[in-house]
């Protein structure tokens, strides 16, 4: 298991069949762990009753709704535990390009983590409605603001990790969500000094299913970044 994308999945039933497809299809021998929290929808035994045909695809079901955020902390600790070398994050309906993960190997052969950025090279997001543009662009306008860190697209949800980023951070220390674990995991390994790089994604609205931003996720990424600086000063970040 060398390389493992992560995929987390909550009533995703309408995407994940074809990105799997998709992502299985790939010329880069990839593993998939779903990590599904109990979808109502049926995803999680969709996922479960496939992966028993195919050696490559993996899953994880959880009691219930737990967030994205512990779905990534779950996936990597199975990552770590099953010797996966370059570690990725996925959305499961279709905003992240499957065909990007060539690019993302790439790179990751020279830096620790890979960002896919919507921000590098101008604004490269089609189909969002303006105010969710304006407000995403500005979130990571102010996270740059406040801790510093070197990166246009610190919110996005497309990136790579080589193992030895991930082994250095406390998992049962990143405790935040959405927007906000984002932005943790980038900056704690910004901080430990591993190097990271951002290259250009075309990012494309979900083609099915609902968006599960909400006015939690935003806020708590608004206090995350302060959280965050203030630990680094005091030298409690871990």
């Amino acid at each position: 298991m060398e390389k493992l994308v992560i995929v987390p999945t909550y009533n995703e039933r309408e995407n994940i069949e074809p990105l799997l497809q998709r992502l299985l299809s790939l010329p880069h021998d990839l593993h998939v762990l779903v990590v599904d929290d109990a979808s109502p929808d049926g995803t999680g035994e969709f996922v479960e009753s496939w992966a028993r045909n195919q050696p490559r695809l993996h899953v994880l079901r959880r009691p219930g709704k737990l967030g994205l955020g512990s779905a990534y902390r779950d996936g990597f600790r199975y990552a770590l535990k099953n010797g996966a070398e370059y570690v990725f994050e996925m959305d499961a309906d279709f905003s992240h390009d499957p065909d990007s993960i060539g690019e993302f190997l790439r790179n990751a052969s020279e830096v620790d983590v890979v960002l896919g950025s919507r921000y590098l090279n101008g604004v490269t997001v089609v189909n969002w409605p303006l105010q969710r543009l304006i407000l995403s662009y500005a979130a990571n306008l102010y996270t740059r603001v406040v801790t510093g860190m070197p990166v246009k697209d610190a919110t996005g949800g497309y990136k790579c990790f080589r193992r030895r980023a991930l082994e250095s951070i406390r998992l049962d220390r990143v405790r935040s969500d959405g927007y906000a674990f984002q932005i943790e995991m980038s900056y704690k390994c910004w901080r430990k000094g591993f190097r990271i790089r951002e290259i250009p994604i075309l990012f494309v609205d979900r083609r099915a299913g609902f968006s599960k931003m909400n006015r939690r996720i935003i806020w708590e990424a608004v206090w995350m970044v302060w959280r965050l600086r203030l630990l680094d000063l005091l030298g409690r970040l871990e």
